[in-house]
């Protein structure tokens, strides 16, 4: 059992972390009474927050609400299946090297002119504390996440080619989403401070309609809400439709002004709801849509 010598997480403590307001939903981000506590209790305890969720449930958005909630610069790492954590910290651009000291450059004689900064290097050297966004961190190989246990820890690394170790001036608050396409590992769930997003009430959901739109159609909202809702009910979906794509959907309902009645039919050959591709993201839901209309066409 580590103690508190030994703990990394502790080793990082004389930090200065942000002393800021707590975070509350905002007039474009309505969060739950729950994300908001457990963004401030990552904040509080000085650890990363790890924010999961269905695709468009505003795991990314959050970032950029808490940043400007706490009026902290935003520095967005977006994760692909390719990147590397090293890449977070720093790369070595031997090859400009190579070239330059071909060319008898002189800036060839001091290495620290080809040591590319990452996004937590940059995150680490600023005079303020900022928000970090590492988004979609299941996307990266399973060790990505180790890798960076101890930088996260520590807020420190080590930089080989120059022997210089780069420490955190302020502890910046990282903010980690994921859209659980890997498990990540236990060592790295244990320096998180963790919350799932789960998709909101119809309550919640009328609230972050009109937060986007304050001059829909009472009425169109109504009944936009009860097809979207019954679009997510149906079994066998692939892609359910999130927020994001509600909100998509909403807009382009208000640019062709169509009338709520259209979306209120109950005729049995209305069965796949107008404008459908801002819902429905895949073939093969698609596909069920119109063997569901096929099969209430049969009934009729």
């Amino acid at each position: 059992m580590l103690n508190r010598r030994d703990d990394p997480i502790i080793a990082g403590e004389n930090l200065k972390g942000p002393s800021v307001a707590s975070f509350k939903s905002t007039e474009r981000y309505i969060a739950s009474r729950d994300l908001e506590v457990a963004v401030n209790a990552s904040v509080t305890l000085q650890r990363p927050l790890l924010v999961k969720g269905e695709p468009g449930t505003g795991k990314t958005v959050l970032a950029h609400e808490v940043a400007q909630a706490l009026g902290m610069p935003l520095i967005e790492w977006h994760i692909k299946s390719t990147t590397k954590a090293q890449q977070g910290l720093y790369e070595y651009d031997a090859v400009s090297r190579l070239r330059d000291g071909q060319l008898g450059d002189e800036r060839v004689h001091d290495i620290s002119n080809y040591i590319v900064r990452g996004k937590l290097w940059e995150a680490f050297e600023n005079e303020t504390p900022v928000v970090v966004l590492i988004d979609e961190i299941d996307k990266a190989d399973i060790e990505f996440p180790n890798d960076l246990l101890l930088e996260l820890d520590r807020m420190q690394f080590f930089v080989y080619e120059t022997r210089k170790t780069i420490v955190a001036k302020n502890r910046p608050v990282v903010i980690i989403t994921s859209n659980n396409e890997k498990e990540l590992p236990d060592a790295f769930l244990r320096r998180c401070f963790f919350h799932y997003i789960r998709f909101p009430e119809r309550e919640t959901m009328e609230q972050i309609v009109h937060a986007h739109y304050p001059d829909i159609k009472q009425e169109l909202a109504r009944e936009a809400l009860n097809v979207f809702f019954q679009v997510r009910d149906v079994p066998g979906l692939k892609k359910k439709p999130a927020t994001s794509e509600l909100l998509d959907w909403l807009k382009l309902l208000m640019v062709e002004d169509l009338s709520p009645e259209v979306l209120r039919s109950r005729e049995t050959h209305v069965v796949i709801p107008p404008l459908h591709g801002a819902l429905l993201k895949n073939e093969q839901d698609v596909h069920l849509f119109e063997r569901l209309a096929f099969l209430a066409r049969r009934k009729g």
